[in-house]
């Protein structure tokens, strides 16, 4: 076909293919067991997939109410009412949304514009800084410390100015398997009082949080739900990453701007899936109980690759573990995962792609939401290194 022949200016000129598609990609050009993307590679519940077949049966094919099903928002009230102690009124403060990456990008849509000034923490899953651009405003980045991935809060006041309108957080944080405490929260709350400044929370890996640790909603802290919208996630909950449905929780002023956007981003989301999981999480051990079925997979995989010259700080929420190789090469973590995938036949992402100055600590990230055979056949290749 002919290409247009007029100027395109480009609206994301430094964007290109995601890590995660061309690292998955190349795991697949090359046969190579794939801990890169973060997908399982085991089935979701057997009894959620009946549901939603149930439901499609049942003739519920057509639009959704713009906002989400009520029987699906009504029982994410009730869930999150009963582990946060917050109230999120099912009519006007919750909507169903296309996945957690529509979530944050109709946030973000709806609220930043020209200018405006967003703080991101980096390393920072990747579609937070493309939105702030898409909408006219400008990324501020803070580095989060390293090899502990915490927040240095004092950086953080040092880049607020009357630009600033929104600061992104996420916990558990995807890639460093990172969360945030009560403290942390505190900290900012003082940062944020008496301000204008917006949150979001990417809250997408809530239920999977390990070694006796409590995750800790903002929805907890009331002086910042009051201005946060809250983002989570189906996909990473029942294992159907490839159903894209989630949620956002916020107070009804700021969710009236956010359907204003949603509607014509989106509109509606899948139908009888909504039904199906709302019917699902009537059983509560459906996300109960995945921190402990998740921690076993951490702990399986960090038991069998002990032997190996990578060095890991546990993982203490997602399905991500970090291991650092600078006791095995001082190739780029770029480099060394490429070579990995080609000559080792195992898929990883370079940790240096999450940040906006391309930082390289000489970390890889691995997924364990993997089948513990898949599991083994990555240690032993992971320890031959």
């Amino acid at each position: 076909m002919p290409h247009f022949s007029g100027p395109i200016r480009s609206k994301l000129p430094k964007v290109e293919t995601t890590i995660f598609t061309v690292m998955s990609q190349l795991a697949a050009k090359e046969n190579a067991v794939n801990l890169s993307q973060g997908f399982p590679d085991f089935s979701c519940s057997p009894d959620l997939t009946e549901l939603v077949n149930k439901y499609m049966k049942a003739g519920f094919n057509q639009y959704s109410h713009m906002a989400g099903f009520i029987g699906l928002r009504q029982i994410i009230s009730d869930k999150v009412s009963k582990l946060y102690g917050a109230y999120y009124n099912p009519e006007t403060e919750i909507t169903v949304t296309a996945g957690g990456t529509q979530a944050i990008y109709t946030a973000i849509a709806s609220t930043i514009g020209e200018g405006d000034e967003v703080i991101l923490f980096t390393p920072a899953y990747d579609c937070f800084e493309p939105a702030i651009e898409l909408n006219g405003g400008k990324p501020v980045f803070v580095q989060l410390s390293v090899p502990d991935y915490s927040v240095d809060w004092e950086s953080v006041k040092k880049v607020i100015n009357q630009k600033t309108k929104m600061i992104i957080i996420n916990t558990p944080h995807n890639p460093s398997g990172t969360v945030l405490n009560h403290d942390d929260f505190e900290q900012l709350e003082k940062i944020v009082g008496n301000t204008d400044i917006l949150v979001l929370c990417d809250e997408v890996y809530e239920h999977i949080v390990f070694d006796g640790l409590m995750h800790e909603s903002i929805t907890k802290f009331p002086n910042l739900a009051e201005r946060s919208f809250v983002i989570s996630s189906f996909g990473k909950t029942f294992h159907t990453t490839g159903w894209k449905v989630g949620y956002c929780l916020a107070p009804e002023n700021l969710m009236k701007e956010f359907r204003k956007a949603h509607q014509f981003i989106v509109f509606a989301v899948n139908t009888p899936i909504q039904h199906a999981i709302a019917e699902f999480l009537q059983d509560e051990h459906s996300y109960m109980d995945l921190s402990s079925f998740y921690q076993q997979k951490r702990d399986l995989f960090l038991s069998m690759i002990s032997p190996s010259r990578f060095k890991a700080i546990p993982s203490k929420g997602t399905y991500f573990q970090l291991l650092n190789f600078e006791n095995i090469t001082d190739k780029s973590d770029v480099d060394f995962s490429v070579e990995l995938t080609k000559t080792k036949k195992i898929a990883s992402i370079p940790v240096s792609v999450f940040y906006h100055k391309k930082v390289d600590a000489h970390v890889l990230r691995f997924c364990f939401a993997k089948s513990d055979e898949t599991l083994r056949l990555a240690a032993d290749i992971i320890n031959s290194i």
